[in-house]
């Protein structure tokens, strides 16, 4: 495997997740310092141990933890290159409007969101620093989905919401900086094989059946598929690339009836 990042400093939020674990495995491949940022210590320092890592034990809706990973992660390694900003939560409680109370709601919108929000305010004062030292800014890819492109009648409506929320934020913020060596990205990956999703559609696998069919290519993604993705999107092979909404979806957002 190349070494597209080589020296790079790599922050991952919802670090020892599926897609995230895969990616920090990428990022370390590929030659980053990798910085594992979770709320599960024990998990999270394992996952630093295997890519040779630091692991900051973070809550991603605390602005003054936030702030304290990056500054952290520059401290430890001198600058702060790509912010894999993955942290999200699809918990139960958030269905239909009609069965979705506000706590629901809320909750959904802080950690998948409000996280986006205070991760990209913190790292972005790094990256412009490095561009006027260096001439070299860094890479954001903030984790949306392929449901902020599409609707779904099986809702998880702050979900969906929250996910709309992280793509335009994103656009805006690539467009914002992109002169200042910045790239900014939504990632859109469709349906994949994460515990998360998995436990999801254990309890309800009519559920999983009814969103499997409408996947052009006839299965869900597997978290390394969507690591290799991000791994594009943080390397200079991407250095085109900003503003946009990256999808890794298996066709589903191109598809009105999938093969047989």
């Amino acid at each position: 495997m190349t070494e597209r990042l080589a020296g790079r400093v790599a922050v991952i939020t919802g670090g020892t997740g599926g897609i995230g674990m895969a990616t920090a495995r990428r990022f370390a491949a590929e030659g980053a310092h990798v910085v594992l940022a979770d709320l599960d210590e024990a998990a999270g320092k394992a996952a630093a141990e295997e890519v040779g890592g630091l692991f900051v034990r973070t809550d991603v809706t605390d602005a003054e933890r936030v702030a304290a990973l990056f500054q952290t992660a520059f401290d430890t390694y001198g600058s702060v290159d790509v912010a894999f900003n993955n942290a999200g939560i699809s918990p139960p409680d958030d269905d239909s409007i009609l069965t979705t109370d506000i706590e629901a709601w809320d909750r959904v919108q802080k950690v998948n969101l409000t996280s986006v929000y205070l991760c990209c305010k913190a790292v972005i004062p790094y990256m412009q620093r490095q561009f006027e030292a260096t001439g070299r800014g860094g890479s954001i890819i903030n984790t949306a989905s392929f449901v902020a492109t599409l609707g779904s009648a099986t809702s998880q409506i702050s979900y969906t919401a929250s996910k709309g929320g992280v793509l335009a934020m994103s656009r805006e913020l690539g467009v914002q900086f992109a002169r200042q060596g910045i790239r900014v990205n939504a990632l859109s990956p469709g349906p994949v094989n994460t515990p998360l999703l998995k436990e999801l559609f254990a309890k309800d696998p009519e559920r999983a059946a009814r969103r499997l069919v409408h996947v052009p290519r006839g299965s869900f993604a597997e978290p390394e598929e969507i690591a290799a993705a991000v791994a594009f999107l943080a390397s200079d092979d991407a250095s085109f690339v900003t503003a946009s909404n990256f999808l890794v979806d298996g066709g589903i957002s191109g598809a009105y009836v999938t093969a047989l």
